[in-house]
């Protein structure tokens, strides 16, 4: 990013220091996805994987786009000078990561998504030591085995009893396989064109959506495609903005901020905010369990913040 660009923030005021502060934009990511997972359970009977992926990112692309024409424009001979790193990461961290987890949600609860993207910290770890020879420190490490040990705090009730008797879905591998997707896309931003936030969003949102218009078009001549209800609307419209649009400029300037390893740290509080949302929306009570899991995934990210 250019020095005009890293200094216009600071003008903004609040909307400028909340640009700069990783913790609140990596948290608030975090939050909009856990709701993308109770979403996309809840309306996986009558939407299915393409259709939903398509129209969210349609939506996207399309709410993204007058905030971010002025910067396309000016950094056009930039995006099309990568145009194929462009391709790979939105096939990795959009395309593929949205189509799989709703794959996945057809034949797997919400909370099994949801604590199974626990393990993408530990992928990122993984990847950049793959990719680019980057090791993981102690701290990191010590933070996201804590981290680990909340989110089971919150999978296992708080019992050990319950821990065993988790079982894997079928659908719960369509899930790991869009963990290991948006690993490789996590670890790869750092290779992303130097643009404004917004160009990468909505060019990477547009590519996104070619991407998938295949595979639409093949649900619609398969009679899977769902017919529009109004129920279907209001989700698309959901994913549109906080899953997409919000979630992915939070999360790709947090990793911009401090890094892809220890800004994969905070995907552990999407099993802990899927519980909160639970509780607001479906009537559950907050348990002990939570708390205990939240003190444990609270101190890994604190290590992981920490691991400088």
């Amino acid at each position: 990013m250019s020095a005009p660009d890293r200094a216009q923030p600071a003008r903004l005021g609040l909307a400028g220091r909340l640009w700069q502060a990783p913790t609140l934009l990596l948290a608030a990511a975090a939050l909009f996805w856990a709701g993308n997972f109770v979403v996309g359970r809840a309306v996986h009977g009558g939407a299915s994987p393409f259709f939903l992926a398509f129209w969210r990112w349609l939506g996207a692309f399309l709410l993204v786009l007058p905030l971010a024409w002025p910067h396309l424009r000016r950094d056009w001979p930039e995006l099309r000078r990568h145009s194929w790193r462009m391709l790979q990461l939105a096939f990795l961290g959009i395309a593929s990561f949205s189509v799989l987890v709703y794959a996945g949600l057809r034949s797997t609860a919400a909370i099994n998504g949801l604590l199974l993207q626990s393990v993408i910290p530990l992928a990122i770890l993984l990847a950049s030591f793959l990719l680019f020879g980057e090791r993981p420190r102690r701290l990191q490490m010590l933070g996201v085995a804590l981290s680990v040990g909340g989110v089971l705090a919150i999978a296992s009730r708080g019992s050990l009893a319950d821990l065993l008797r988790l079982r894997l879905h079928p659908g719960d591998l369509w899930i790991l396989a869009a963990v290991l997707a948006y690993a490789m896309y996590s670890a790869c931003l750092r290779l992303r064109p130097r643009v404004h936030p917004l160009s990468f969003l909505a060019s990477s949102a547009l590519l996104s959506v070619l991407l998938l218009l295949p595979g639409y078009l093949w649900e619609v001549r398969a009679a899977t495609a769902p017919p529009v209800s109004g129920a279907t609307l209001l989700a698309i419209g959901y994913l549109a903005l906080f899953p997409s649009l919000l979630s992915y400029l939070c999360f790709n300037r947090g990793v911009e901020l401090i890094g892809a390893n220890r800004a994969g740290q905070f995907i552990h509080l999407m099993p802990l905010f899927g519980s909160i949302l639970a509780v607001v929306f479906l009537g559950e009570s907050l348990q002990g369990f939570h708390l205990a899991g939240l003190a444990l995934i609270g101190g890994g990210i604190a290590l992981a913040m920490a691991a400088r």
